[in-house]
């Protein structure tokens, strides 16, 4: 082949290289935890006929159910009476709180649980997001961007209600944590993992995978109907022994978030909470996104976590009934 033949060869592969790399997703974190919507997600139709579900009287249209500053509650027995900071937001700045986090207060994969957090740290919490100090190690990740945006522009009082009315809810079993080796084939919809059509299965590899036991009633809203969390095999006892301190290298995380990790001072109770979302806090530790004082505190324990203490940790706490 001709001194020419080569060079126009080589600048071939050079740039089916290049195109191959131009293609591949830029996101560094682990998707399953940052689950980001992808760009080419058609809206959908939506379909106004009024909607049920179970043990409701309630009725709400789908429509009804995106409204950011109306949030459907669907148990309104089930909970105190929510601040109108909590259950309608402020318009046009402030979403419902109550929204995002549900009337409940245990959240979805993409934010957090609040139910039983003590006040004073999510106040702490918004004041992180408001001054920087807390944000997301994916910068595409929306439900962060949405609390920095719209929910630090509430005031003091509407955020001291909030902290109280979420800090009083009881945290309940909502997350059913499973070691497999085998899960459904899912990708990412509406900021969470959600099962493909048809349905298939492959390995889990070195993931959680955490979707909603029933995809319609969590699109709905219905704040009954919780989620499940598969996790690889051996994920519990190796991060039951890294939370206990085993190896060495880690504090026992009992130490600041107490006797079966309930809670203890500053410190959050986190046992029975979203795996996604302590990975994703981890992550976000370690990165140095998350830069607050309590966050600094944490920050010398996660530099000494690869992502596959954090997959073993957050299974473990999350099974824990909190």
């Amino acid at each position: 082949m001709g001194h020419s033949r080569l060079v126009l060869l080589f600048i071939f592969l050079f740039l089916c290289a290049f195109v191959a790399i131009a293609g591949t997703p830029s996101q560094s974190t682990p998707y399953w935890a940052f689950c980001i919507n992808p760009d080419s997600a058609a809206p959908a139709q939506i379909d106004n006929s009024p909607r049920h579900v179970p043990d409701s009287k309630a009725v709400f249209t789908v429509a009804e159910t995106k409204d950011l500053f109306s949030l459907p509650d669907w148990h309104p027995n089930e909970h105190p009476p929510m601040p109108r900071i909590v259950s309608q937001g402020r318009k046009p700045d402030v979403y419902a709180c109550g929204y995002c986090h549900l009337p409940n207060g245990l959240g979805r994969p993409e934010n957090s649980s609040l139910a039983g957090l003590p006040p004073d740290y999510i106040i702490h919490q918004v004041a992180d997001f408001r001054s920087g100090a807390r944000k997301s190690s994916e910068p595409k990740h929306l439900p962060v961007t949405n609390m920095i945006t719209h929910e630090t522009k509430a005031t003091g009082d509407e955020i001291q209600a909030a902290a109280h009315y979420f800090s009083e809810l009881e945290i309940k079993p909502w997350i059913r944590v499973v070691e497999t080796s085998t899960v459904p084939k899912t990708h990412v919809a509406g900021w969470m993992l959600v099962a493909d059509t048809p349905a298939a299965s492959e390995p889990i590899g070195q993931r959680i995978i955490e979707m909603p036991e029933d995809l319609e009633r969590t699109e709905l809203r219905d704040d009954t109907s919780g989620f499940v969390a598969y996790v690889p095999e051996g994920s519990l006892k190796k991060g039951k022994w890294l939370a206990a301190g085993a190896d060495g290298k880690l504090s026992p995380c009992s130490k600041c978030h107490g006797p079966r990790l309930r809670g203890s001072g500053n410190a959050p109770p986190i046992a029975g909470r979203s795996p996604s979302y302590i990975v994703r806090q981890l992550f976000d530790m370690k990165s140095g996104a998350r830069s607050g004082a309590l966050s600094l505190q944490m920050r010398k324990q996660v530099l000494k976590l690869n992502i596959d203490d954090m997959i073993a940790i957050a299974a473990y706490v999350s099974s824990l009934k909190p």
